[in-house]
């Protein structure tokens, strides 16, 4: 009686187990370096804000499915890097940040290796919205643009205030800017 009783709890345990397995193999794995392509706002950015050179993100998964980005950014004639946690929600694909002042979506596209991020949320009391193509690598890919901009007219967003920044370069040196290591 006492084997029967352990093979049932062992054989509820290995389905309890495989349902796990299949639920973290849904999961998107969003880890790794991520390169901006493109970028579209709602038109809350003036243009001296607009990014002219940008950087690979870096993106590390935590538990929970939460989710870690280091970004680096050029402001004032030198490199500044920012980590923010992405914490995930019910809902798939949706990340809160910033102390739930923003939220950020995350849609695969059907071009492999490319996804749009868009982040929406107040900055300084006004509405900000700004949506980013993301690619695997850094070369360009026409059929993933031509995603951005449906996605551009979907969201109700200008074409005008869509740009393609400069990538610069990774950082060889964790410690350096990727600037100085180009």
């Amino acid at each position: 009686m006492k084997s029967l009783l352990l093979t049932v709890l062992l054989l509820e345990l290995v389905a309890v187990l495989k349902a796990q397995e299949l639920l973290l193999d849904d999961q998107e794995d969003y880890s790794g370096t991520w390169y901006p392509k493109a970028m579209v706002h709602n038109g809350s950015l003036p243009h001296c804000k607009l990014p002219t050179r940008v950087f690979p993100v870096k993106v590390i998964a935590l538990e929970d499915g939460d989710l870690e980005a280091t970004v680096t950014v050029w402001k004032d004639d030198r490199c500044h890097e920012f980590k923010f946690v992405m914490r995930k929600t019910k809902e798939p694909g949706i990340y809160s940040t910033f102390h739930g002042k923003k939220t950020v979506h995350v849609e695969k596209t059907s071009v492999e290796g490319h996804y749009i991020f868009y982040c929406e949320g107040l900055h300084n009391g006004k509405s900000f919205g700004m949506g980013k193509l993301m690619g695997r690598n850094p070369e360009e890919n026409p059929e993933a643009m031509e995603e951005f901009k449906k996605f551009i007219q979907r969201m109700e967003l200008q074409e005008e205030n869509m740009f393609v920044p400069e990538i610069r370069g990774e950082s060889r040196n964790a410690h350096a800017c990727p600037l100085c290591d180009s």
